[in-house]
């Protein structure tokens, strides 16, 4: 791969000043707003080697440069909704692992009935969509195969559906896509990036549903063994917009993708961090943006906090600082206290 441009947005106003600041100029939309940045970081050159420095939302608008235009517009566009949710506000999707072994959760909800228990509790705590697994991918997972994670899901899918909230299925696999779609399933979610399957781009394709397309570095078996990256948020950047263009190539609409860093597969600490402060950067890929980071073991790192069920705070403190620079959707355990952090948050800032 040659040289490339990418432009990380680095100061975000929001509101008032961002409406204002966007007709006379000096900001560029992110995403069609309510959030615009004032200033750029333009990289220049590859993961392995590039230059930077910063240029004034002014300067872009006044460049003539055709890279620069491109990206400006895919950065300001407004996305379109997904299965009926505007994108102008953040989303919650909550978390339904149905499996034995899932490294927060597992095994408390692999029981149809308490499922559905669990879900018809996160739509009361203000879930806008529901996620629902049945494989781990957890470090150290292994897989499991189709006719499991098809015994394991489907019941919930359908007992899910009376609450009528959209599902997502969490799935790296073709035959559990199109059975989950097919019983009310609006959403893929594969970890992968359909890469795992080969039937997986047709399939998605097929169902015609949107499609989260999330970066991992290796197996789940062994993806935590020695993760390296020369520039990491450059690479994420680069992989989801290849995979974005695999999608597009295979007949899925560009509107109905969206793109997940994949904090915690395949990244050291170090990583993780790098990924979560430079997060605008995703909002060039023109798609939207979602960020899966709830009681992940980076903040059991950065806290001390060993159990998975007591990182909370965590959770949403770094979610917060996925809403500061424009992230679009959540994907969450905690519902109701994320739903009351963002919502006072937003409130706050768009003034």
């Amino acid at each position: 791969m040659g040289d490339q441009l990418y432009l990380r947005p680095a100061a975000f106003i929001w509101g008032a000043a961002a409406s204002q600041a966007i007709i006379g100029q000096h900001a560029i939309p992110i995403a069609g707003g309510p959030a615009a940045c004032t200033l750029f970081e333009v990289i220049e050159g590859t993961p392995q080697s590039n230059s930077r420095r910063f240029v004034t939302a002014q300067d872009l608008l006044a460049s003539d440069e055709t890279a620069f235009a491109e990206t400006v517009s895919r950065i300001g566009a407004s996305r379109t909704p997904i299965v009926g949710l505007s994108m102008d506000r953040p989303r919650i999707m909550g978390v339904v692992n149905v499996t034995p072994d899932s490294f927060s959760d597992g095994g408390e909800f692999n029981v149809t009935d308490r499922s559905t228990a669990h879900i018809a509790h996160l739509v009361d705590a203000g879930a806008d969509l529901i996620d629902i697994g049945g494989e781990s991918t957890r470090p150290g997972a292994a897989p499991v195969d189709d006719a499991e994670e098809l015994r394991r899901v489907m019941p919930v899918i359908r007992s899910a559906r009376q609450f009528g909230c959209p599902i997502s299925i969490d799935t790296r696999k073709s035959a559990v896509m199109t059975a989950a779609t097919q019983a009310g399933a609006a959403i893929i979610n594969d970890v992968s990036a359909l890469t795992y399957d080969e039937h997986a781009l047709s399939a998605t394709a097929a169902s015609n549903a949107p499609v989260i397309l999330m970066h991992a570095q290796g197996d789940p078996r062994s993806m935590q063994d020695a993760p390296s990256y020369d520039d990491v948020l450059l690479e994420v950047y680069d992989y989801l917009e290849a995979r974005i263009e695999a999608a597009v190539g295979a007949g899925i609409a560009r509107d109905k993708i969206i793109v997940d860093p994949g904090i915690g597969f395949g990244k050291t600490l170090e990583h993780n961090l790098a990924l979560l402060s430079g997060l605008g950067l995703l909002h060039g890929l023109g798609v939207t943006v979602l960020l899966g980071v709830s009681r992940k073991r980076l903040i059991g790192a950065l806290t001390g906090e060993s159990d998975p069920k007591k990182r909370s705070a965590g959770s949403i403190g770094l979610a917060l600082a996925g809403a500061a620079q424009g992230v679009q959707i959540f994907r969450v355990h905690d519902v109701r206290d994320t739903v009351h952090a963002l919502t006072c948050w937003r409130a706050a800032v768009t003034k």
